[in-house]
């Protein structure tokens, strides 16, 4: 096992290296944030002082390096336009759309898991009919149309819900949520459905399909041929049979909807990191992007290297396998 995670560890490392080049050199080739920083009347003195200021004086590996050797000290620099540290600044919107996206995967995975399993279990069943129409829908429309018509619908003709924002606050550990009020969470609750429609489509399908493979195998026959009840089966064989790809999906759509609520985030004005980075695209905040997106890539790695440990500790072949 040892052996198993340095290997992931390495792999993880190596991997994060690459993304560092590619984003680095992606970012810094697009534009000039010196012609939005700075404005057009200025003098050339003062554009000289601040593209010093700045480093953009400096060639791009220069800037690379001292880039690196900040991110090893914890330090993924200033923001153009704000002029506070990126990580500050990630992370007085990173509560908010943290909240946003476990709220909506984790009620995505439970409800789509149990309805799929019901539709493969009883798939003749008119049921199971309607439950695989709505994944149909939940794969086939726009999440941009879906959030336009929950609004038009919920907030502007019934007036049930808002239309935007975040709603009230509390602090709990100097950290602001929206989910412990009342008003805050009628805030939450049109964004979590739109941004959870697709992944509760797609856990419905997962599940179904798992379900269906799973109850015509030998395992479940001998099952009930031992004279176990359904749901003793269900519980014991089916459901640890189909975790490992439902395991895989949950993990790569949190990190997915973390890294891109960005449609989300803006037709609901929610205040999230999503809607910072497109902010920061606009105005060209380079730090902010670059950070963003490295932040992005090493949630991505550390993700996939939590599935492999759970793999491993699920099926024992997947690391004797990697040692062999």
């Amino acid at each position: 096992m040892l052996g198993f995670i340095i290997q992931r560890l390495i792999q993880a490392t190596g991997v994060m290296a690459v993304m560092s080049v590619i984003v680095f050199c992606g970012v810094y080739a697009i534009g000039n944030p010196i012609d939005i920083v700075i404005p057009p009347e200025a003098t050339q003195e003062i554009r000289a002082e601040a593209i010093r200021r700045l480093g953009l004086d400096r060639p791009l590996y220069e800037q690379y390096f001292i880039f690196i050797s900040n991110l090893l000290q914890g330090d993924l620099g200033r923001s153009f336009v704000y002029n506070i540290p990126v990580l500050d600044l990630i992370g007085t919107r990173l509560p908010a759309t943290l909240e946003l996206v476990l709220i909506s995967v984790l009620s995505a995975t439970f409800l789509g898991v149990s309805l799929g399993i019901y539709a493969g279990y009883r798939p003749d069943s008119w049921v199971s009919k309607m439950i695989m129409a709505v994944s149909v829908l939940g794969f086939s429309v726009p999440s941009f149309w879906v959030g336009l018509i929950l609004i038009l619908f919920f907030a502007v003709n019934l007036g049930w819900l808002p239309a935007g924002g975040r709603g009230e606050t509390v602090e709990i550990w100097g950290v602001a949520w929206s989910f412990p009020t009342l008003n805050g969470l009628s805030h939450i609750v049109l964004p979590a459905v739109n941004l959870a429609l697709f992944k509760l489509a797609m856990m419905i399908r997962l599940a179904r399909a798992g379900t269906r493979e799973i109850m015509l195998t030998d395992t479940i026959k001998f099952a009930r041929a031992a004279g176990l009840s359904e749901s003793t089966i269900l519980r014991r064989h089916l459901l640890k049979l189909i975790s490992i790809p439902i395991i895989t999906v949950f993990g790569l759509e949190l990190g997915s909807t973390l890294a891109f609520a960005v449609v989300t985030e803006t037709i609901f004005s929610w205040p999230g990191v999503g809607k910072l980075i497109i902010d920061s695209i606009t105005v060209l905040d380079r730090p902010v992007m670059v950070a963003y997106l490295i932040l992005v890539a090493f949630l991505f790695v550390t993700i996939n290297f939590v599935i492999d440990l759970v793999f491993a500790l699920i099926d024992p072949r997947v690391r004797h396998g990697v040692s062999a």
